[in-house]
């Protein structure tokens, strides 16, 4: 049993060593504390120098402009269409026509090298016939106007066709892309003078072309906007430096305490692994909180101050920064919420840097940390996320919604979803933290040796040391490699929209980029790929029992696949994909054909995949259940869509315990196979017997999703499964000499000291 009082001194002991750690010191306290007021003050004095510089522009064509309404006065834009603050911006070359020497053709290449010469940042053209052009369109206008009211002005516009002025810009340029907007608005508004005149040669009110105004009245109270700004600032803040206020005190207390030779010495105490760990643990938390809390402390006081320094511009700036000081309630329910996020950040933390061999390996491994963390907390910013039962499943970023609804005051919103929220963040917690507990009682995780590491190195390591089964770091590589070739065949191979053409795609699909690589890499990879690829009889009883289990659970299946339907509900491309998909399945010559290309060939090639070499691979991670899990989010991955992968991951729990327990890869693909037919027949062949035999309608129901399974049917299909799973748990399965060997070496752990 574990004593919190160990735990106790050990959380003394490495608080006290950190706050004599200058590095630490600086990291949590020093560099919040003198960031963003060195950050605040550059921002004041940089912004001392910004002014909005004049805009170079040529005018080509003036002469051609015609007199009404005047777009010209004298050297600059006349002040109806360009107020004199704006005038003052652009810096006017006007030309009469073209410039010397260069015809209409040869225009476009003489503007592009001045503008990238730097001379001008647009050049407007008008053609020499635009003003006669324009003043031909307005009489002929105003003499159908006198003679009949039958034509329309677009007769004229055809009769009489008015040559377009042309803009050239560099949009590659930031200077040339202001002086677009600059010029665009200027010859709008030209342009809407000219519409207006026209309308009034006709007795046309031109009120007519804007008959209304949509008022926009902004319903919210100051303090609501002023909380729906913090919501979206402040817990993307607390957790970023929750995150790394965590990782750097992990690196010095795990892979730090190995390079010094300090760890060997705590790991003599009469403290339990455990209680190490739960004191490291502790340790981090509370760095990872301070340093949070420090940070927005330093943001939040040199916010304030730069804000009522800048308050002294006045103006459109003033107005957009004042955004004003965050609701009081938020500093404490970000504080509430700091708590259990700590504590997941450093529980990831703590196990990662006690897989590292030195400080230097553990700084490495923080950058995929924050590229897995910073979907997670961006997601929550965009516009289209709202808070619901999906997101809150999500972890972090179902924190960062909840914290939202909190600070903009929807409690009740909030409520709702608040057990969900913090039942997925403590259970991620706690696995994290089982994960660094397990880390702790590896002897080789605690006390790897260092070594020399090239791609090279690394490559022919793994085919001159090769075991009967792949390493871990062989069946993570052939995981990520085939979740690559399944994301980049779907760009090679067009959507086929018949049945030949996509029963030969996803035939070759599933044998060249699934089947074939893991054969490959079990050949070359490992000593023995009959063992590796589990190709071995099972007991004769075993694949009928897999047929079974897989009828048994399939209603359960589909009733799960209906409810993370409702909770992540199919996008409307998804939506016509799997329309797509259906009219291509109608296209079949029959039934066996589908069950042949959808039921076998995946159940073959994606087992020897994933059952086989990836399966035996992960096993050396010492735990059953986390090698099954970890092999069952690579296959669901592999499915690419979000609902798909979180059914077929579940499936793939159920095939990687049978892989286990029976040794054999073949219970897998008939469990695999059969379920995927079961599926095939009940979109396909369910329907007309239940027109035929209406008894059925017992077993199955007609919804919107589908044909589904009626709750008797799954009630018993799962009382039927537990069953079976459990004739499976005590299946007797008699390992080799060299499995139990390599079970013993992938479970070892370092021996505990006696208790004095």
């Amino acid at each position: 049993m574990m004593k919190w009082q160990n735990v106790k001194w050990i959380y003394l002991r490495e608080v006290r060593d950190q706050l004599r750690d200058r590095r630490t010191l600086f990291t949590i306290a020093v560099l919040p504390v003198l960031l963003y007021p060195l950050l605040g003050m550059t921002f004041l004095q940089v912004a001392q120098f910004s002014r909005e510089h004049t805009t170079p522009v040529l005018v080509l064509g003036a002469g051609s402009l015609p007199e009404t309404p005047r777009l010209l006065d004298e050297n600059k834009f006349d002040t109806n269409f360009s107020s004199e603050r704006d005038a003052k911006l652009f810096d006017l070359t006007i030309e009469p026509g073209l410039p010397a020497g260069v015809t209409a053709t040869e225009l476009r290449a003489w503007a592009e090298q001045q503008i990238h010469d730097g001379t001008y940042d647009a050049v407007v053209y008008f053609p020499g016939e635009f003003g006669e052009r324009l003043n031909a369109f307005r009489d002929a206008m105003k003499k159908e106007q006198r003679e009949s009211d039958s034509k329309q002005p677009e007769t004229t516009r055809e009769s009489v066709p008015i040559p377009e002025p042309e803009l050239f810009v560099n949009t590659a340029s930031d200077k040339s892309r202001m002086a677009r907007e600059r010029v665009e608005s200027v010859l709008t508004r030209w342009r809407d003078s000219i519409v207006v005149d026209n309308l009034r040669d006709r007795r046309i009110p031109s009120v007519a072309t804007k008959p209304f105004k949509v008022v926009s009245t902004d319903v919210a109270r100051e303090r609501s906007r002023r909380a729906a700004v913090w919501s979206k600032i402040l817990p993307f803040v607390v957790l970023i430096w929750a995150l790394t206020g965590a990782f750097y005190p992990a690196i010095d207390l795990c892979a730090g305490e190995k390079e010094r030779g300090t760890l060997e010495t705590l790991l003599c105490s009469p403290a339990e692994r455990s209680e190490i760990a739960w004191g490291k643990l502790l340790t981090i938390m509370t760095f990872s909180m301070a340093t949070s809390v420090l940070n927005l402390m330093s943001m939040g006081m040199t916010g304030a101050f730069i804000a009522s320094r800048i308050a002294v511009l006045g103006g459109e700036v003033t107005t957009k920064l004042a955004i004003g000081t965050p609701p009081p309630a938020a500093v404490v329910w970000l504080l509430l919420a700091l708590v259990p996020l700590s504590a997941l950040f450093s529980a990831v933390s703590l196990a990662i840097a006690a897989f590292a061999k030195s400080s230097k390996e553990g700084q490495y491994y923080l950058m995929p940390v924050l590229m897995i963390t910073l979907p997670l907390m961006m997601l929550p910013m965009m516009p289209t996320t709202e808070l619901d039962l999906g997101m809150s499943l999500i972890p972090v970023a179902g924190v960062m919604l909840l914290l939202q609804a909190l600070i903009e005051g929807q409690y009740l919103e909030a409520v709702r979803f608040v057990v969900p929220v913090m039942g997925v963040t403590s259970l991620c917690c706690l696995l994290a933290m089982r994960w660094a507990i397990d880390q702790f009682n590896k002897e080789s995780v605690l006390f790897r040796e260092g070594e020399q590491w090239g791609l090279g190195i690394w490559l022919r390591s793994l085919i001159r040391d090769r075991r009967e089964t792949p390493s871990l770091s062989a069946a993570v590589l052939c995981g990520v490699l085939l979740l690559l070739i399944r994301f980049f065949a779907g760009f090679m191979f067009a959507k086929p929209e018949t049945w030949a053409g996509f029963a030969l795609t996803t035939v070759i699909s599933l044998v060249g980029f699934i089947a074939i690589p893991a054969v490959l890499m079990s050949i070359l990879l490992t000593r023995s790929p009959t063992k590796t690829l589990l190709l071995r009889a099972p007991r004769f009883d075993a694949a009928a029992m897999a047929a079974l289990l897989a009828l048994a659970l399939h209603p359960a299946n589909v009733a799960m696949g209906l409810l993370v339907q409702k909770v992540y509900p199919f996008s409307s491309d998804i939506v016509e994909q799997l329309k797509a998909f259906e009219s291509v399945i109608n296209g079949a010559p029959g039934l066996w054909a589908v069950i042949l290309v959808l039921a076998v060939a995946p159940a073959i090639c994606e087992e020897i995949a994933f059952r086989g070499f990836i399966l035996s691979g992960m096993r050396h991670m010492g735990h059953k259940w986390v090698a099954i899990l970890v092999t069952s989010v690579f296959f669901g991955a592999a499915h690419m869509i979000l609902q798909q992968s979180l059914t077929a991951c579940m499936v793939g729990m159920v095939l990687g315990y049978l892989a286990i327990q029976t040794g054999s890869l073949l219970p897998c693909i008939v469990f695999h196979m059969t379920h995927n037919s079961l599926s095939m027949v009940m979109a396909i062949g369910v329907p007309k017997l239940i027109e035929t035999y209406p008894g059925l309608s017992f077993l199955f129901s007609d919804g919107e999703a589908g044909t589904l399974y009626q709750w008797p049917a799954i009630a018993v299909g799962l009382v039927l499964g537990i069953g079976l799973l459990n004739w499976f748990r005590n299946l007797p399965y008699e390992h080799t000499k060299e499995e139990s060997l390599q079970e013993a070496l992938d479970h070892q752990t370092v021996q505990l000291p006696a208790k004095s």
